[in-house]
């Protein structure tokens, strides 16, 4: 199998990987490690990072300075990260967020895709958007001025990874 993809990429294909679960750091690295003929495998990760599961932030920055293209998935965190999470259990996170997105004049959303195209190593940020709506609200993420005081309070909310991908894995619309 490795063998087949080492030919794909003799041939000019970048081959990728796609990562998802409170293990992304590590399978990451593995992955780092594989090689054909000497040089790495892979060109290109797809992981998901968000402001409430960053875990993967440190081995995502690692695959960029080895060279890889990073693409983050699931940065909105599967819509908890959007008006369209009204979870009580969530409202003290959501209010500090708004406050930051209001500070900054912009929208939740929008706040939130921002952190993530602020990441040094984030070469593509997908959005997700379903609707023109949701993507006229994604895209005021380009002109989020982002600043010390946002990162700060983005920090602040992160989940444990297994809390994270447990909460993820109860989502309705998982």
């Amino acid at each position: 199998m490795l063998g087949a993809l080492g030919q794909l990429k003799a041939q000019g294909i970048t081959i990728g990987l796609s990562l998802s679960g409170s293990a992304q750091a590590a399978t990451l690295r593995q992955a780092l490690e594989v090689t054909i003929d000497g040089a790495p495998l892979f060109g290109a990760v797809q992981a998901t990072w968000n402001i409430l599961e960053p875990s993967a932030g440190p081995a995502l920055a690692e695959a960029y300075t080895a060279g890889l293209l990073v693409i983050v998935k699931e940065a909105l965190a599967n819509g908890r990260l959007t008006q369209r999470n009204d979870d009580p259990a969530f409202a003290p996170q959501r209010a500090l967020l708004e406050k930051h997105a209001a500070r900054l004049g912009t929208s939740l959303d929008a706040l939130a895709l921002a952190a993530a195209l602020h990441q040094p190593w984030a070469g593509i940020v997908l959005s997700g958007a379903a609707t023109v709506a949701q993507l006229d609200s994604n895209l005021k993420a380009l002109y989020v001025a982002w600043d010390e005081p946002a990162a700060a309070a983005v920090a602040a909310i992160a989940e444990p990874a297994e809390a994270y991908w447990a909460t993820r894995k109860a989502l309705a619309w998982n």
